[in-house]
């Protein structure tokens, strides 16, 4: 949990926002470092209103894109104060109206904020591995293709379980470039794994003979 819980309701949904909005290409521990630093700051709709965009920018410095993303805080919270009275959107429509947050944000604050499940948060970990697992019936070119397609058979109750499960394991052991299968418990149920094959060892490149040196004419 980044956010804290000895705040009101809203604030802390507003917390929870504010924590997806800066996990895009961010790694968790840099996410938390400067979630804790926006906290310590003051982490409410009107304190980010009142903190200027450079200052938010070096709160939340090193995240992914953070400058763009500064920007983005900016202009949300004061569409938030304008429009929900400093909480956050309900819908998923409605959070995807919001700059920088897109359906797979949207889906995980639904879970996460209001406890709605709305739909499954497709990130480029749930994407990938479903694919790999073949867990959808066709390809599936983008993640919104992957959440429409993992919705039509995986049980509701899974949907905000699948997300956490396959996150952390698609950043330890199912990687993008060289995957782990040789790791996975799952290699002989898997039609990727199956196909696997160790890379052959490479043999130490022979040392190269010092040049002899020239002799010098006196």
């Amino acid at each position: 949990k980044v956010n804290d819980q000895d705040v009101p309701p809203a604030v802390q949904r507003f917390q929870c926002l504010i924590s997806l909005m800066l996990s895009s290409q961010t790694k968790d521990e840099i996410n938390f470092a400067a979630m804790t630093r926006l906290r310590e700051h003051g982490l409410t709709v009107q304190s980010l209103i009142d903190t200027s965009e450079e200052k938010i920018g070096q709160l939340i410095y090193p995240v992914g894109f953070w400058k763009t993303k500064a920007k983005y805080i900016k202009e949300v919270c004061q569409v938030l104060k304008d429009k929900y009275d400093c909480d956050i959107p309900r819908t998923v429509a409605e959070l995807c109206k919001l700059k920088g947050v897109g359906p797979k944000m949207a889906h995980i604050c639904m879970s996460s904020a209001w406890n709605e499940p709305s739909g499954i948060g497709v990130d480029t970990h749930v994407h990938r591995i479903s694919g790999r697992l073949g867990w959808t019936q066709k390809e599936c070119k983008t993640p919104e293709h992957t959440r429409v397609a993992l919705e039509s058979w995986l049980p509701r109750d899974l949907w905000v379980e699948v997300n956490w499960m396959l996150v952390g394991f698609g950043q330890e052991i199912c990687r993008p470039v060289g995957p782990k299968c040789n790791e996975c418990l799952n290699r002989f149920m898997c039609p990727t794994g199956q196909n696997w094959t160790p890379s052959p060892k490479k043999n130490p490149s022979p040392k190269k003979k010092p040049s002899p040196k020239k002799k010098v004419k006196e």
